[in-house]
């Protein structure tokens, strides 16, 4: 268990675009839109919409040969990708899940989005991708 992890920071949604799905999420579901961020390291462009309590990333590759461009194309739609839970102190607990036996993706953190993050293997968690985002890092959202 992780103690720390009882606050889901949000939902990912994997998208061919994020132009062509920013409608439903926007107008139908009236989730307010913020700015589309390039993470060219990562190949992706990602929006957060938000709503009271609510909180949905969109993910939309930008390299046919990425990870996020792979998941999308086995599924051949667009599809849940991740959750994002907050911790208290990243590494800490990394280092934790490590000694637990635990698979992780990152046993360091690395920018994201809007932190700093660290990805479970989804062998974890029986098939869900699950990142975890440090606390203390959420003003610090990733530029590249």
């Amino acid at each position: 268990m992780i103690p720390e992890a009882r606050e889901l920071h949000h939902v990912s949604v994997v998208v061919g675009s994020i132009d062509d799905s920013l409608p439903f999420y926007r107008d139908t579901l009236e989730l307010v839109p913020g700015p589309v961020r390039v993470i060219t390291d990562q190949h992706v462009r990602v929006v957060f919409l938000e709503a009271p309590h609510t909180r949905i990333e969109l993910i939309e590759p930008t390299d046919a040969s990425s990870g996020v461009a792979r998941f999308l194309a086995e599924r051949g739609r667009p599809s849940l990708h991740h959750l994002c839970f907050v911790v208290d102190d990243l590494r800490a607990t990394l280092a934790a899940l490590a000694a637990r036996g635990v698979e992780l993706i990152d046993r360091e953190p690395r920018p994201g989005a809007e932190g700093d993050v660290a990805f479970l293997d989804p062998r974890a968690s029986g098939g869900v991708l699950v990142e975890l985002i440090d606390r203390a890092s959420l003003a610090r959202p990733h530029t590249s």
